[in-house]
Order: structure tokens, then C-alpha cells, then sequence
């Protein structure tokens, strides 16, 4: 919709649900908004829009009464890091694979998330599935996806059982020199603003912010389907 995104995954990610209002919409502000209810309805997911904080687009939806998305459940206000990469030494154990490790899905999806539009959301495109193995069991997780000459980083996670050894840094360090041997220059990724642990270990692995995003929906009563 001019230079918007309408984005539809079956509920999977804010992002991928989400109206990406970005430029022009190419239409007057309260017809595009009503064309992201309508897109949104049609599809069966909430109505919400992904915009760039404090830009023209934000004020003006908010003046237009829409709110923060305050409910999203992965937080609804995130930083977009950004950093050069450079090839590490490897860690034993470990690896960057073109397929995922036995239990590579149960430990980078949240409860309930596992579904068929979510294993289509992150295996499309040029994938790394990270792994860390340690004592023969799955440690950590972490998925690299090349965009480009980008690196997008995302699903780092370590189980309960095998955190604070490093693993974060190593699975981290494994899918960026992944990246700069398939061409990438520079990685991107996205941290929900209230996760200070997260946000340390990457300002520590040298990522920068590039700039930070909202998810605004909707006032209650405002987003009748106009189609119904």
C-alpha cells in the first residue's frame, strides 16, 4: 500500500502481523488505517501497525487515536541493533548447519508458538540454524537468515540448565563468521527495549543501535471491519 507493508503470518510475530508504516502510504492517513483493519480482519489477527518511533508516521497515529500496543506480549517497544562482522574463532561444539539439530525447534520456539506458519517464517530464504552441544545434549540455539549482504539474528537461545558459560557469545560468534562466509558485512538484529540482559550482551559483542520501532493498535470500539 504505497510504501507500506501489509504482512500476514497466521498470528506468528508482531512483525510478520503487522502493518510495517514506513514512507507514504499513498493514501490520507485515516484511509490507510482503515485499509490495515480491513486487511487485518480479513485474515483473522488484530489490527496493529510497526513504526518507526518518534517519526512523522508515529505522531500521526497516535493523533489520530490510535495507542501503544502495550499487550504484545514480546514487548511492544524494540531497538534495532546493528554491527560489522568479522569471522571468530570456532567453539567446540559449537556449529552452524543448513538444517536444524535434533530439538532445534523446541528450544528456539516459546510455548504455543510451534506451528505450520512459523516453520515457513523461519526456514524461508538462506538459513543458518545454529547449535551448541554440550555433554551430548542441545545447550543453545541461534538462527542467522542472509537478506542481501545482511545478517538477520534471531531465536539465541540457551536452556536454563547450560547458561551463563558463554554459550550466548560462542552461538553468537558461530552464526556471524557463518554470515561472513556467505557474503554478509553486517548483521542486524531486534531486542525488546526492557530486556537489559540482552541489550548487554549485544552493546558487549559491539552491535549499535540503528534506530527503535513501536507497535501502536487501534483504540477499543475504533476498527469495525468497513467490509462487514
Amino acid at each position: 500500500m504505497g510504501e507500506w507493508r501489509l504482512r500476514w503470518a497466521d498470528g506468528f510475530t508482531g512483525r510478520a502481523n503487522s502493518a510495517l508504516a514506513v514512507g507514504d502510504a499513498g493514501r490520507p492517513l485515516p484511509g490507510a488505517l482503515r485499509a490495515v483493519c480491513d486487511f487485518a480482519h480479513d485474515r483473522g489477527i488484530a489490527p496493529m501497525v510497526q513504526v518507526v518511533r518518534d517519526s512523522p508516521n508515529e505522531r500521526a497515529i497516535a493523533a489520530s487515536g490510535w495507542v501503544p500496543a502495550t499487550g504484545h506480549g514480546a514487548g511492544h517497544e524494540v531497538e534495532v541493533l546493528t554491527a560489522p562482522l568479522h569471522a571468530v574463532t570456532a567453539v567446540p561444539g559449537v556449529t552452524v548447519g543448513d538444517e536444524p539439530a535434533p530439538g532445534w525447534w523446541e528450544l528456539a520456539m516459546r510455548p504455543g508458538e510451534d506451528s505450520p506458519a512459523a516453520r515457513q517464517v523461519l526456514t524461508g530464504g538462506k538459513v543458518g540454524y545454529g547449535a551448541a552441544v554440550l555433554d551430548g545434549a542441545l545447550a543453545g540455539v541461534v538462527r542467522g537468515a542472509l537478506v542481501d549482504d545482511w545478517l538477520h539474528v534471531g531465536r539465541l537461545e540457551v536452556a536454563p540448565a547450560f547458561r551463563r558459560r558463554g554459550l550466548a557469545s560462542a552461538l553468537m560468534g558461530a552464526v556471524q563468521t557463518w554470515g561472513v562466509e556467505h557474503g554478509a558485512g553486517r548483521a542486524v538484529l531486534q531486542v525488546a527495549e526492557g530486556n537489559s540482559g540482552a541489550l548487554a550482551l549485544y552493546a558487549g559483542l559491539g552491535y549499535a543501535p540503528h534506530h527503535r520501532y513501536r507497535y501502536w493498535v487501534p483504540a477499543p470500539g475504533s476498527c469495525e471491519d468497513s467490509t462487514s
